[in-house]
């Protein structure tokens, strides 16, 4: 499986993606060069340092395979749809302003009814996934132009089985996705995670010292997650490359989302170190050497 050299960004560059609840550190960034797109309404950095403390409550989320009360896989049901040029993790953190008409009556609905809806993945190119993650409203605002301000977490994923309607928003039938077991029994999938939070830790401490900042021990990330959630954890500070995070998403196996994960950590590792050793030799280019071609 062949994966992208990836790059590390600061984390203005990257402000139209969801902040990272557990991590107040560097973003993973596979492509930091994707703008915001005009429509995206996923909420700016100027407006969330005034939710920052609601956001870092966040956490100890990611219960192993998101909650007791998850629905059963054979489950269908019918869930608004909101798709963004962006991927929704299960845990994960997502803050929103609404301000087109359609969605705006979708949250009229939503305040009157359970506050969930299906995120989905789309872009250009590929045009629409089939699945998504549902966002859980946990607060809100509405504003006095009838926008509304949103902080949103991840819950169950989902696969798309039909579209009901598509006006005023989309509206689709969807069953529930689950992890399944792996089929191999000798996997390790605890000394995945373990292997994973490792480079992790490596990638950090070396984007850190690319970027100039003081050198610390990098903390616990896992902060006692099972494989699974951690799992989704790690895939959503993979800023800037969401077909790569919606890969990771579609996986029903959590070794093998863990691998692909380890891989790209590594790749970025890779890359790191090499930037690393330039700068060591030529201090003046660091800040080229450090920056995308």
């Amino acid at each position: 499986m062949a994966f992208p050299i990836p790059h590390l960004i600061s984390s203005p560059a990257s402000s139209f993606l969801p902040y990272n609840p557990l991590l107040n550190l560097t973003p993973l960034s596979l492509n930091p060069k994707i703008p915001p797109p005009s429509h995206l309404n996923v909420l700016h950095h100027s407006r969330r340092r005034k939710t920052d403390s609601i956001l870092r409550c966040s956490a100890s989320f990611y219960p192993e395979n998101n909650n007791a009360n998850s629905p059963n896989q054979d489950d269908v049901t019918e869930l608004p749809l909101f798709p963004l040029p962006l991927v929704l993790f299960p845990g994960a953190i997502l803050p929103l302003q609404i301000f087109e008409f359609r969605y705006r009556v979708m949250m009229h609905t939503l305040l009157h009814t359970d506050l969930r809806f299906g995120v989905i993945y789309t872009d250009a190119v590929t045009g629409t996934a089939e699945v998504g993650c549902v966002g859980e409203v946990i607060k809100h605002e509405r504003l006095v132009d009838d926008r509304f301000f949103l902080i949103c977490k991840g819950q169950e994923r989902f696969r798309v089985k039909k579209v009901v309607r598509t006006k005023p928003y989309l509206v689709a039938s969807v069953a529930w996705l689950e992890d399944r077991p792996s089929p191999s029994a000798d996997v390790d999938v605890d000394g995945l995670a373990s292997e994973v939070e490792t480079f992790m830790k490596d990638v950090i401490r070396l984007s850190n010292r690319l970027g100039g900042k003081a050198e610390k021990e990098v903390g616990d990330l896992r902060r006692n997650l099972f494989p699974t959630p951690f799992s989704f954890f790690v895939g959503s500070t993979f800023e800037g490359a969401p077909r790569e995070q919606q890969a990771l998403l579609e996986l029903e196996d959590t070794a093998a989302r863990l691998v692909r994960e380890k891989e790209t950590l590594k790749n970025t590792l890779n890359y790191l170190s090499a930037a690393s050793a330039v700068k060591d030799v030529f201090p003046s280019s660091s800040s080229s050497s450090s920056s995308p071609s």
